[in-house]
């Protein structure tokens, strides 16, 4: 189990790196669902999205263990925007591997950071055998986008900071993220059960992705049943690693459709004046679906990201 110490120790690792990203409130969506909502903002973060933490305390540990002399990982777009960008920052050469099908802007991002994409067929196997490829050519050193203790412990650190920014005087009755591999959601959960033990976690899950939901009610990992999704971000399974940590300390997960994810997505664009990306709204989403299990109460969303194609909204 990572315990707090360890993530204390990776939001003090990759601090000098990051932004402490603003959290946010807006009285016409509080009005909307009956609940109180505070919003931490990742789409303003480095790389602009929370995966930049992770990456980090990931990379900045290997070059700190003297692991090896290149990085490698397989992402649709923000892991791999984060390991690239993590990379540049110590000098390492970073070899990614992204489907061919992930979104041309997180693809120009992470070649932009200097990093050497390796294209792969939407499939987690490809994605895999890509990866043993490129370590198998290039000696480097895998940093996994969620099945990795430094990853999760760097992505706590977003709830760490929501916490300590908006929950401290009255706590937060529920913290919500997405999930798709479960880095995120693992250490958001960690965080809360140390700095906040009687706040809930739920999750938020898109229904053409629902391969978690399905994983925390049997107990052991399963593949979802179709992945059809406009939130590209979660199309990844959970890991034996992220699902303990998530039946452990997650009280529930929610579905939403791909109608009611675009509608949170427009309502933050419309309301609160900032782009976020569709796998941000999903926890939004959830909490306009199911209002009544909300209502009345306190509740902290982490939006992941704003690393979408403009060129191809929804709306």
């Amino acid at each position: 189990m990572i315990s707090f110490d360890t993530i204390r120790e990776a939001h003090d690792r990759v601090r000098p790196y990051i932004h402490r990203t603003a959290v946010l409130t807006n009285q016409t969506i509080n009005d909307r669902v009956g609940a109180e909502l505070f919003f931490k903002c990742e789409n303003f973060q480095k790389i602009g999205a929370f995966k930049a933490r992770g990456g980090l305390n990931a990379v900045l540990q290997v070059v700190q263990n003297k692991e090896g002399n290149a990085i490698t990982t397989h992402s649709s777009g923000n892991h791999a925007q984060a390991v690239a960008f993590a990379a540049r920052q110590v000098g390492l050469p970073a070899y990614i591997v992204m489907p061919r099908t992930a979104p041309q802007v997180k693809k120009d991002a992470v070649h932009g950071y200097g990093a050497e994409i390796i294209e792969c067929e939407p499939t987690l196997e490809a994605r895999e055998a890509g990866v043993r490829e490129v370590m198998e050519r290039t000696g480097a050193v895998l940093v996994h986008p969620f099945d990795d203790d430094r990853v999760i412990a760097g992505q706590a650190t977003a709830a760490k900071e929501l916490i300590e920014d908006a929950g401290t005087s009255v706590p937060f009755d529920i913290i919500m993220a997405p999930v798709g591999g479960g880095g995120l959601l693992s250490g958001t959960a960690l965080t809360t059960h140390y700095l906040s033990p009687k706040t809930r976690v739920i999750a938020g899950e898109p229904e053409g992705a629902a391969d978690a939901v399905l994983s925390f009610q049997s107990g052991r990992v399963e593949k979802a049943p179709y992945i059809n999704t406009i939130a590209d971000g979660l199309m990844t399974t959970l890991s034996e690693r992220t699902l303990a940590i998530i039946q452990s300390h997650v009280m529930d997960i929610l579905t939403v459709s791909d109608a009611e994810i675009i509608a949170a997505m427009r309502l933050v664009w419309e309301r609160m004046k900032i782009v976020i990306e569709p796998s941000s709204a999903v926890p939004l989403a959830a909490v306009l679906n199911y209002k009544e299990q909300f209502a009345g109460q306190k509740i902290g969303i982490i939006i992941t990201g704003g690393n979408v194609d403009l060129g191809k909204l929804p709306f």
